[in-house]
Order: structure tokens, then C-alpha cells, then sequence
């Protein structure tokens, strides 16, 4: 017989939205008393917004509101890629089988009618908490036993040795899941390395548990693309046969990709660089530059018109590329990271410092190590 979940209150964060002071208060009070985090806002609009802020892990809201009333603001919700996944529950006085039909028809987790009193909601609320325990604990077994029954990493320990250059990169898994992101090298040979960072689309455990099949797929398409040595390392050429070949296979054409390739010639000391998707390339040099590719989704459609840009690199050049999980986490005041703020710390990092090291110790700073995605970014450096 297995042990009933345990979980920490005061880990999770509770939003809700109710527009009678005196009710709100009743449940802020128990909020308050079971250890919870929580925020209060008076009408749907108000909590949309504060939704997206505060990022909560059960949003409770009455239905009859002001301005945006419950309904309004659950379609709200549905239609935002990360705030729709958090379990939602109408609290309201109206309790015929109509009203509470509609708020199923807007995949709501449960109904409470305000009569049934605060302990009642908060039952409710640490049964929907241990239920998204159990399944993420179920989602990574699952992932980690898919890993270890293909042999795959999404993530190297290392990158593989190159000739005058230093490459490194930081990873870190969102909850320690393997999965949306993934990092790949090819050593062609002792002269070109191609450098793949990619991110499959959507947070939720079906993406992670996926991604790393696909990374799979994407990585034995790459390595069948090298092999040919057809494309005198092009990285566009490269991504243009990717997105064919995700386009055309139906078991993962819906499933879309950032993707950044880059590939390096250490005796032309070339670089050429092709996105899809993804975020700009950061390169510094003299100055900073930031390199941006227009290159759409791969699988979003059958051609993908990518384009390769190509730099001269110079002694001490800095090249760097990222995902989005740095820029777009929270620090602890309730900002984003950004990316003005990545490149200050690539700016400022003095030549004897470590390529990674200032960025990771502001960014695990910043935001107290409560990363909201996977994290992954990674560094080129010219050293001779």
C-alpha cells in the first residue's frame, strides 16, 4: 500500500479572485493559517494580470465579478500557453447544474459553492496539489526509465575538444526532468565541429517526456546530414533538411523546435550561423553584437527558407547562445532576468574569469535558484 503524498504548504502559491472583501478576507485568513503563499484580486482582469506574475500553482476565483467575470477570465486563462496548465477551481454562491456545467465546459478541476465553507476549499486545493505531485513524480520515472531503456542524454557532460577554442555550456533541467531542452556536438573532424542547442515546444510533462525521443530524431537526422558531407557544413542546409523531414513524418509534425546550429572552422576561423525560432546569437568582441536569425519553427511549415550567416572570428571572440528559459525566469522582485541583463554580465566578465561562472552566480543570485524552464545556454570562445 503506498504512502499518501506529502506535501509543503508553504512551497506553493495560491491565487484568488473574488470581488466580496468579506469572503476574500475568510479565505485569505486560512490561506494564511495552512502556510500557503498567496495573492487576492478583485475581478478577473485584475487576476490575469497578477496570474502572470505571480506564476500560482491553484488559481480559486469566483465566478459574478465586475469588469471580467469568472468565466471571462478562465477563457483568458486557456488561451495563455503557461497559465492555462494551472488548476483552476469556481467558487461562487451560484450552484444550479447549469452554472456549474459551464465551468466544466472551460476544463476547470472542480466547482465549490462558497456555502460550503474555507476548510472545504482548502481540502479541495492540497487534494489538487497531491494530485500534480503524483503525477509529475509518475511523468519522471517515466521520462528517466524512457532514458535509460534508449541510452540517450539530452545534455553531454562535455563539449569534445576543439583547437583553439574553449567550448562549454550549463544546463540545468527544469524539477530534474530531462526533456525540453537539448545540446549536441559534431566533431566533423580536427578542423569543424557543428554546435546544436534546441528547444522542443510546451512546459508541461507530455513535452518533457517527448523530448527526448525527439532529440533522439533530431540528432540521428543531423548526423545522417554530416555524414553525406554534401553541404560543405551549412548550417542552413542542415535545418532546411530537419524541418523536412519533421514536416513530412505525421508522428511528430505537430511537435515544433527552436533551433540554433552553428558550425566552426578552426583553420578558416569561420563561423556560420542558422536559427530557427530560436533567440539571437550573442557575440562579443570589441563590442557587442547581437546576430539574429529569421528563421521559423522547425516543422511549422514544409520549406523554411534558412539562411546562413557567417562571422569572421578574431582572437578572444565570445559567442553565445541560449534558450529561453534565462531570459524569461523570474528574479526574486518579480521581473524577468531579460537579455540587456545576460549581455551586461557577458560585457563585464573580465578575460580571466571563467566563460560561464558570472553568469551562473547572478543568475542562480537573482533568482534564488527557482528556475520556472529549462535552463541552457552555451559559450565559444576564441583562445589562440
Amino acid at each position: 500500500m503506498n504512502a499518501p503524498t506529502q506535501i509543503d504548504n508553504s512551497e506553493y502559491k495560491i491565487l484568488l479572485v473574488e470581488d466580496e472583501e468579506a469572503i476574500a478576507k475568510l479565505f485569505l485568513y486560512n490561506l494564511k493559517k495552512a502556510g500557503y503563499t498567496y495573492e487576492w484580486a478583485e475581478n478577473g482582469l485584475e487576476g490575469y494580470l497578477l496570474a502572470k506574475s505571480f506564476q500560482p500553482d491553484v488559481i480559486v476565483s469566483d465566478i459574478m465579478m465586475p469588469e471580467v467575470d469568472g468565466y471571462e477570465f478562465r477563457k483568458m486563462l486557456l488561451e495563455d500557453e503557461k497559465l492555462k496548465q494551472v488548476p483552476f477551481v469556481f467558487l461562487s454562491a451560484k450552484g444550479d447544474e447549469t452554472d456549474i456545467l459551464a465551468g466544466y465546459d472551460l476544463s476547470i478541476e472542480d466547482y465549490i459553492v462558497k456555502t460550503s465553507g474555507s476548510k472545504i476549499v482548502l481540502a479541495k486545493i492540497s487534494s489538487l496539489l497531491k494530485s500534480a505531485v503524483k503525477e509529475r513524480e509518475k511523468a519522471v520515472n517515466e521520462v528517466h526509465d524512457a532514458a535509460n531503456t534508449m541510452g540517450a542524454k539530452t545534455v553531454p557532460d562535455y563539449a569534445p575538444e576543439f583547437e583553439n577554442f574553449t567550448v562549454k555550456h550549463w544546463h540545468v533541467p527544469y524539477q530534474n526532468i530531462p526533456g525540453g531542452d537539448f545540446i549536441d556536438y559534431f566533431k566533423v573532424d580536427e578542423d569543424n565541429m557543428v554546435v546544436v542547442l534546441g528547444d522542443i515546444m510546451g512546459k508541461k510533462w507530455g513535452a518533457w517526456y517527448f523530448a527526448v525521443a525527439y532529440a533522439g530524431y533530431v540528432r540521428s537526422a543531423i548526423r545522417m546530414i554530416l555524414s553525406n558531407k554534401e553541404e560543405n557544413l551549412s548550417p542552413a542546409s542542415i535545418l532546411n533538411k530537419v524541418n523536412n523531414a519533421v514536416f513530412q513524418d505525421e508522428r511528430i509534425s505537430d511537435v515544433f523546435i527552436t533551433l540554433s546550429v552553428i558550425s566552426i572552422n578552426n583553420k578558416t576561423n569561420t563561423l556560420k550561423y542558422s536559427g530557427a525560432g530560436d533567440l539571437p546569437l550573442i557575440h562579443k568582441s570589441d563590442t557587442m553584437n547581437t546576430i539574429k536569425s529569421n528563421g521559423i519553427l522547425i516543422g511549422f511549415k514544409e520549406v523554411g527558407d534558412y539562411e546562413d550567416i557567417e562571422v569572421a572570428i578574431e582572437k578572444d571572440s565570445e559567442f553565445y547562445i541560449i534558450t529561453d528559459g534565462i531570459p524569461e525566469t523570474r528574479c526574486t522582485g518579480g521581473e524577468f532576468f531579460g537579455e540587456p541583463r545576460l549581455r551586461d554580465i557577458i560585457q563585464k566578465r573580465k578575460n580571466e574569469e571563467d566563460l560561464l561562472e558570472p553568469i551562473i552566480s547572478e543568475f542562480t543570485e537573482a533568482t534564488n535558484k527557482k528556475f520556472e524552464d529549462d535552463i541552457s545556454i552555451i559559450a565559444i570562445k576564441k583562445v589562440a
